[in-house]
């Protein structure tokens, strides 16, 4: 089957490139097997941006408060950091296989990646070369998702993938409650009525106005980008129906 897709934007949950809490930060098998996918994905001919999280280095969202000793923006920046450095092992993997791959940066981080551009990211595209995206939308209190949200809709992808450790959207949370149901198929506007967890706020609304649709699957699966770019029914389907 061919890709569904010509140009998406994956985002890329940190902790996938972590086995578990105790475990280090990038783990070489993890970070290869999503490597390999990338690169699959790339042979199919499909215009690919990458939207990296952090958390398994560090999540400004909950490293903050009296407890921690960080403020919250300073605890963000951290976290965009987290993100860059997790930018830098995917683009020097990807090319060790040969791929072109750019990083650009919310954030002015010379010698280390590039200024973000709107132009110079869909040249790139254009070129088939690899562009991730680090450092989120350079402002604290905004997620990755939103930042993923954000270079979709710049770009005009035809979908937002999001790879994450779950294999859907439920009508509950899944980890306290063994009867909840995985939804297949999902409008917008249930997904508000119904207040459920796919994204920050911000980033949904974003896909929504702009109607970007949204596939939220497991990352942790053997193939599951590629079969997100071609099986219909993998994970759950966001979108204006």
């Amino acid at each position: 089957m061919g890709p569904l897709y010509k140009r998406i934007v994956l985002k890329v949950s940190g902790e996938l490139l972590r086995k578990n809490a105790s475990a280090i930060t990038i783990d070489r098998r993890l970070l290869d097997s999503l490597i390999q996918q990338i690169i699959a994905v790339h042979a199919l001919g499909i215009e690919l941006a990458i939207v990296i999280g952090g958390g398994n280095i560090f999540r400004g969202q909950v490293c903050h408060g009296r407890n921690s000793g960080f403020m919250r923006i300073d605890a963000d920046k951290m976290g965009m950091l987290a993100t860059t450095i997790n930018a830098i092992a995917l683009r020097s993997s990807l090319e060790s296989y040969g791929i072109d791959a750019i990083i650009q940066s919310s954030i002015a981080i010379e010698g280390i990646a590039d200024h973000f551009s709107i132009h110079t990211a869909e040249l790139a595209l254009k070129l088939k070369r690899i562009v991730i995206f680090c450092c989120g939308t350079g402002n604290p209190f905004f997620s990755t998702d939103s930042a993923a949200a954000l270079r979709a809709c710049e770009l005009h992808a035809d979908i937002l993938l999001k790879a994450t450790t779950v294999d859907g959207v439920y009508d509950c949370d899944p980890h306290k409650n063994i009867h909840a149901q995985r939804l297949d198929r999902l409008s917008y506007r249930t997904v508000l009525e119904k207040n459920l967890n796919v994204m920050d706020l911000t980033a949904f609304i974003l896909c929504m106005e702009n109607n970007i649709p949204i596939r939220v699957f497991s990352g942790q699966r053997d193939n599951a980008i590629v079969g997100a770019v071609q099986n219909p029914s993998l994970g759950t389907f966001i979108g204006n129906f």
